[in-house]
């Protein structure tokens, strides 16, 4: 049953970022289906991969989306946008019904895996192990490469001082 409350969240939320008419409104919202994906995968018992998702997506990506939205003038964008044709929205969406509903059938039917299988291993420790070992140097790499991008972005964002 929370599977399909998430779910429905999840949908709602982005169709919700999709049909609103102000950007911030569609930024929050779409901070409302990260956080749904991640209870979807606390659901999945991939605790460290839902962490990720709300440390990294809900917070620091819909940050930098707020500052992109509040820096750029969209009174100019809402000029240049282009007009969605219906017919080919109409395929678009007629597609990915069918993607999704051959997902569904092809999928496994019978009983789902318990807690006992999906945690042989143990997920988390599996990656912590392997991010500070064999992958420590490109771990410290991208955290340098957040590190000079947030520090360009205040720097771009400064006024200039006349």
């Amino acid at each position: 049953m929370l599977f399909y409350l998430l779910a429905a969240a999840t949908v709602g939320a982005a169709v919700n970022v999709v049909r609103s008419r102000n950007a911030i409104h569609s930024a929050i919202w779409l901070v409302v289906s990260f956080l749904s994906i991640a209870g979807l995968y606390v659901l999945l018992e991939a605790e460290f991969v839902a962490a990720v998702q709300v440390l990294v997506y809900a917070g620091g990506i819909m940050v930098l989306f707020l500052f992109v939205i509040m820096l750029v003038n969209l009174r100019d964008a809402a000029e240049m946008r282009l007009a969605l044709r219906p017919a080919i929205s109409a395929v678009v969406g007629v597609l990915a019904a069918g993607l999704m509903l051959y997902v569904f059938t092809r999928g496994h039917l019978g009983p789902a895996a318990g807690p006992s299988t999906l945690r042989e291993g143990g997920n988390l420790q599996a990656v912590g192990e392997a991010m500070f070992s064999d992958y420590l140097l490109p771990f410290e790499i991208a955290s340098l490469l957040l590190l000079v991008a947030m520090i360009g972005a205040i720097l771009l964002a400064r006024q200039p001082r006349n």
